[in-house]
């Protein structure tokens, strides 16, 4: 068992009510990590160090290139720790290690990007309207923030936030979800490694009502950058507005896969089965609802199964697997629920539809890759989000029918696109209500691309250029050049 500790003031330290609780592998269903369990208490120092770091001392004092520096050190850092954060990754949420350890491997890239933009935020002189004055623009960090993380990509989810927020000059306490803490700790290590001050970057453990709660109500914080479930998002939206602090809210997702008859059917029926069974479909931009064209449906539905039957299920370590547990015990009964629910609708369940118990998957919490042909946009299966490697086929006549059907859902955080025709491909990217649309692939992202949802599936963007301003407030100055003041009694 590894026993961690908290970071708050740039010391490691336990809970103050000594409370700790276990990790568990989601392939082996054993503990391997004891974390403290955070409390109200903790997250108030928490904020506290962040406080201080932010108000006085070098963090304060520090110009944005050498806040570029340390970040850039930092992913330095994390080039040289990858194969300890991508396997501490792999024992908490149950990933792939070759998918984690591509993710993470990626991570230094955001902060260099975000090192290199920190000193690139310019104010601007304005030809203001009025004679003899001077005024300009300048950007200041908004203060303390909190990121809140969900289990399913916890460093890359934690890295999207605090790589604009510090380059922009803020401090933060990071609460990861208490189901994949480890990595975030191991992540602070190096943090402190790189030399950044005392509470600029705080790391608490814990409970969402014992923890999250107090850190969204703290008066000292100016805001939260959440990652998580809609319900969740709209809890701290609601807090958050009743103490005017701002928000960055990236949540779920029921995102469309559209296939034409047109399209290279081989590479799409690839992109369909990364899309939905990459992550054991534990991601946000699943694309859970495959939308296909009713000339191809049977043609398409048949290379699917063949292709998708070959997943091969087990240890998250081997890179012989394909597909690996789901990540917490709450997640593996919802998604078994949800089979059942599509099978009572009348869905037809064309491939997997139930826990596995091959030899392969150990004690784990696996779900078979699951299909289901039949399936209307109304049905439950395909307009809620089950997070997991369930598929709805909906089959459709045209392009209109195809944005309806697409665009006829709570969420907007994805969709992706199948076809050779650039007309096609660029009206349907027009005329579909998500934040990202992919056209012949699927599932990519970029530090340099802005990522974010439309409707329920969130609150503003992480990634890109804007996002360092997400972490900015805005401040005008004015400065009279008049050799006198007019009497403020004479008007005119």
């Amino acid at each position: 068992m590894k026993n961690y500790k908290m970071y708050i003031g740039g010391e490691w330290v336990e809970s103050l009510s000594g409370e700790s609780f276990e990790t568990k592998n989601p392939f082996t269903g054993e503990a391997w990590a004891t974390l403290p369990r955070g409390n109200a208490d903790d997250a108030n120092r928490a904020v506290a160090a962040a406080q201080r770091a932010f108000e006085d001392g070098e963090w304060a004092s520090m110009t944005a290139s050498q806040r570029g520096q340390l970040l850039r050190r930092l992913g330095d850092l994390i080039a040289d720790n990858v194969d300890v954060l991508a396997k501490t990754e792999v024992a908490d949420n149950g990933k792939l290690l070759a998918e984690m350890r591509g993710q993470v491997n990626y991570l230094p890239q955001y902060f260099y990007y975000f090192g290199g933009l920190a000193d690139k935020v310019e104010g601007g002189v304005l030809p203001i309207d009025k004679k003899d004055t001077f005024t300009f623009t300048r950007y200041e960090p908004l203060g303390v923030c909190v990121a809140i993380t969900a289990w399913n990509s916890p460093l890359l989810l934690a890295v999207n936030k605090l790589a604009p927020g510090l380059a922009a000059g803020n401090t933060f306490v990071l609460k990861p979800s208490e189901f994949t803490s480890a990595s975030a700790l191991e992540f602070a290590k190096l943090v402190e490694k790189a030399g950044f001050p005392a509470g600029v970057v705080n790391v608490v453990t814990g409970f969402g009502l014992e923890v999250g709660e107090p850190l969204v109500n703290h008066p000292d914080v100016q805001k939260i950058a959440f990652t998580g479930s809609e319900m969740g998002g709209q809890k701290i939206y609601e807090a958050a507005a009743r103490n005017l602090k701002k928000v960055t809210l990236e949540l779920g997702g029921k995102s469309p896969n559209i296939v034409f008859d047109d399209a290279n059917l081989d590479n799409a029926v690839k992109g369909v089965v990364g899309g939905i069974m990459a992550a054991t479909g534990q991601t946000c931009v699943a694309g859970s609802r495959l939308l296909v064209q009713e000339s191809i449906h049977d043609e398409f539905v048949d290379k699917l199964l063949a292709f998708a039957s070959t997943a091969k299920m087990g240890d998250p370590m081997l890179s012989t697997t394909q597909v690996g547990p789901v990540t917490t015990p709450q997640q593996y009964q919802k998604i078994l629920d949800y089979i059942a629910i599509a099978k009572d609708e009348g869905a037809i369940c064309r491939l997997g539809g139930k826990a596995s118990t091959a030899p392969e998957c150990g004690n784990g919490l696996f779900v078979e890759p699951t299909i289901f042909t039949g399936v209307h946009n109304k049905m439950r299966i395909a307009q809620e989000e089950v997070f997991g490697p369930v598929l709805s086929i909906i089959p459709f006549k045209d392009e209109a029918d195809a944005i309806r059907i697409a665009n006829d859902s709570l969420y907007g955080l994805a969709a992706g696109v199948w076809t050779q025709s650039m007309r096609r491909g660029l009206l349907m990217s027009e005329k579909l209500q998500a934040g990202m649309v992919w056209v012949n692939m699927y599932r990519a992202v970029s530090y340099m691309a802005p990522f974010g949802g439309y409707k329920r599936s969130g609150v503003g963007h992480e990634n890109g250029q804007d996002a360092i301003y997400a972490y900015l407030k805005t401040k005008s100055v004015w400065f009279s050049t008049a050799l006198h003041t007019p009497d403020p009694f004479v008007l005119g």
